[in-house]
């Protein structure tokens, strides 16, 4: 997975839904902003509304934050309406949610399952340059968790807004961060 930080976020176009419309997606829409792609296996299972539905209850703290949550299954966009217009959970999300039937955009992350043309739960935040800062892949049944997300991204903003330090364990925004150094070694 090592190979996933710093890389750059591959060109696609895409469908998505979002707010009672269709809307295309692209690598350039991304750029500018932090986003996360929130890859789940299939609308209509059973993990997959707990996660999305705690995505949807914190989303404006991730909007606050500049940052745009994009959902990503290897379901069509219509799909994706049916799954929202049909569930209590699903229907408060805001955010687009992306169909990749072609499993384009889930290859180009490297979470496809090949064998059953769905994602693995992986989550990739990328920043405002189109860089991946954030990987975090997980088992099909065990879901994630959006405060988490957000304590990672306000750290990964944070080293992007402040070059040479770095955040410790557990941190959380506001807490002491770290500036490598000599002085340092064998003292923490």
């Amino acid at each position: 997975m090592s190979g996933y930080i710093n890389s750059q976020l591959k060109p696609f176009n895409a469908k998505a839904y979002v707010n009672g419309d269709f809307i295309d997606v692209s690598d350039k829409d991304v750029l500018g902003k932090w986003g996360v792609f929130f890859f789940y296996p299939a609308d209509f299972t059973f993990v997959c509304p707990t996660e999305l539905s705690d995505l949807a209850d914190n989303y404006e703290t991730f909007k606050q934050m500049g940052v745009e949550v994009y959902s990503v299954s290897t379901d069509t966009h219509f799909t994706h309406k049916a799954w929202h217009d049909s569930s209590d959970a699903i229907g408060t999300i805001q955010y687009p949610m992306i169909g990749d039937p072609t499993g384009t955009l889930t290859r180009n992350f490297g979470v496809m399952i090949e064998e059953e043309g769905i994602a693995d739960r992986g989550t990739f935040v990328v920043d405002p340059e189109g860089r991946i800062q954030i990987v975090e892949i997980t088992a099909g049944g065990i879901g994630r968790d959006a405060s988490e997300l957000l304590r990672k991204i306000k750290a990964a903003q944070y080293i992007a807004a402040n070059p040479g330090e770095v955040c410790p364990a557990k941190w959380k925004e506001g807490a002491e961060t770290l500036t490598p150094s000599l002085d340092l070694i064998g003292k923490i």
